[in-house]
């Protein structure tokens, strides 16, 4: 990693290399930006069980890949509002998801923040965007990309191509080549381990796999079109998993993202980098490596540079989720993480459509739960309040099963951690909760629905799931529920 970090600020630091880089039109790096949707870890090169990604992996034995690496929001339109930017989601407002309808108005972006495309097309780059998602929580006055494909570009001219590939959102459709066996998949511990849980995780696993092929086909073109050796390609997640507990949610199945980076004589093959790094680090280090000075000092910083090989600390906030209004706010060293839950009347898993409409765990969660069949440290997540801080040793307990909040042998460190919390807070300009945020959104109740509910619930969900991977079973239509028409903001 020491090798990789002198390589790259020798490239990006010198003046004569960035005067030298300038001039050179045609022959700054090309960038491709890969993004999958709502995946954590679960890759073969970083080690899961059950799942085959040899694209991904080759393309992480390439250049490097980093295992602690985060979002700043557990969903997407936040999170890719401040991956658009390099700013934090709460100083650009846009960290509510769906930032629409009343009480929530799309704006330009404030203090002269310009989208990184946009900076990139004014320094004679050619941005383009290989499919339709964007998502993001502001307005531009003219569009983000100049079109879609990097054929489309001048001779000569570098290219910054963004793509996501929403094979891992839900639905997640079955893998016809290679299927995963439900034997060969690991169940976390906040899950339980039984057969219809590990069906959805293999589904999950075979959903990646197809991504992966389609990686493997985008990375194959640059090599036929002799564009590899110049190209700086990003692989990396959007947030955490589409599953309970991870998206939506701060703890490391939410906040976890791959990110891999190669460019073919600048990051040396085969590096596995233990930095603490934060997606919104991938916009400095795409203007760095362009050569483009934004004029403004970003959130986010070079991925490798001293400041963030230093970085102690990455932060993470989750808002409104469609009309489900709840409020959480993070930090995490790599030790300890400190979750401050701003509306901890609410329970976790208080309706939202978009979860009880696509997401099979879920659903036999609250069924276990009603039954009374999870185990103690599974049916906190299914309480009907949260605590105001959770605090968790990651060394012990990766899993974060065992709040150590009222633990005096953690007080200090603790201590220190809100503190932090606190003082970046108030850097982004976090707005905090609102009285009248507070009571807005869908009904809070918890359950949401009987047991009886769910039971149905569920078996329409066993007849989806346990489909071979070739049929074309119809995917679950689940009711809304009663009087579920959000109280609005004004």
């Amino acid at each position: 990693m020491k090798q990789l970090l002198i390589l790259f600020l020798a490239l990006l630091n010198v003046p004569e290399c960035k005067a030298a880089r300038k001039e050179m039109y045609g022959k700054r790096p090309n960038i491709l930006w890969i993004m999958i949707e709502d995946w954590g870890y679960d890759l073969s090169c970083y080690g899961a069980k059950g799942v085959n990604t040899p694209n991904i992996d080759k393309l992480a034995s390439q250049g490097v890949r980093f295992i602690h690496s985060f979002c700043t929001a557990p969903v997407c339109s936040p999170s890719r509002s401040a991956m658009m930017t390099g700013f934090q989601q709460e100083y650009i407002g846009c960290g509510q998801h769906r930032t629409e309808g009343p009480g929530f108005v799309r704006k330009e972006l404030p203090f002269g923040i310009k989208p990184i495309p946009h900076l990139l097309e004014e320094a004679g780059y050619y941005t383009c965007l290989l499919d339709k998602k964007t998502d993001c929580n502001f307005v531009t006055s003219r569009p983000l990309f100049m079109g879609k494909d990097w054929s489309e570009r001048k001779d000569n001219q570098p290219f910054f191509a963004q793509v996501s590939f929403q094979g891992t959102h839900r639905v997640w459709k079955r893998d016809t080549i290679s299927p995963v066996d439900i034997r060969a998949v690991d169940v976390p511990p906040f899950y339980p381990d039984v057969t219809f849980i590990r069906r959805d995780i293999a589904n999950g696993m075979e959903a990646v796999q197809n991504v992966d092929r389609q990686v493997g086909k985008l990375l194959k073109r640059l090599d036929d079109e002799g564009l590899s050796k110049n190209t700086l390609v990003f692989f990396i997640g959007d947030n955490g998993k589409c599953m309970a507990r991870g998206k939506q949610f701060l703890y490391d199945q939410g906040m976890v993202v791959p990110m891999i980076a190669r460019w073919p004589g600048y990051i040396p093959s085969g590096q596995v980098s233990e930095n603490m790094v934060m997606t919104i680090d991938i916009c400095a280090t795409i203007l760095d490596a362009a050569g483009v000075n934004p004029g403004y000092e970003l959130h986010g910083k070079n991925l490798f540079g001293e400041e963030v090989a230093k970085r102690k600390y990455v932060f993470a906030s989750r808002d409104k989720m469609d009309w489900t209004f709840d409020a959480m706010r993070a930090i995490r060293s790599k030790e300890y993480k400190l979750i401050q839950n701003l509306m901890p009347e609410r329970a976790y898993c208080q309706y939202n459509q978009y979860k009880e409409s696509n997401y099979p765990d879920l659903a036999m969660l609250n069924l276990m739960n009603l039954k009374g069949e999870l185990t103690p440290e599974q049916s906190k997540f299914m309480a009907a309040v949260k605590p105001e801080i959770e605090f968790y040793d990651l060394r012990k307990d990766p899993f974060e099963l065992h709040n150590l909040a009222e633990d005096k042998d953690y007080a200090g460190v603790k201590t220190e951690m809100l503190t932090k919390l606190s003082a970046w807070r108030k850097s982004v300009n976090d707005p905090g909760v609102s009285e009248e945020f507070r009571k807005g959104g869908w009904p809070s109740v918890f359950p949401t629905r009987s047991k009886a509910d769910w039971e149905l619930i569920v078996g329409k969900w066993e007849e989806w799931l346990f489909s071979k991977p070739y049929s074309n079973a119809a995917f679950p239509k689940i009711n809304l529920i009663p009087d579920a028409e959000p109280i609005k903001l004004k």
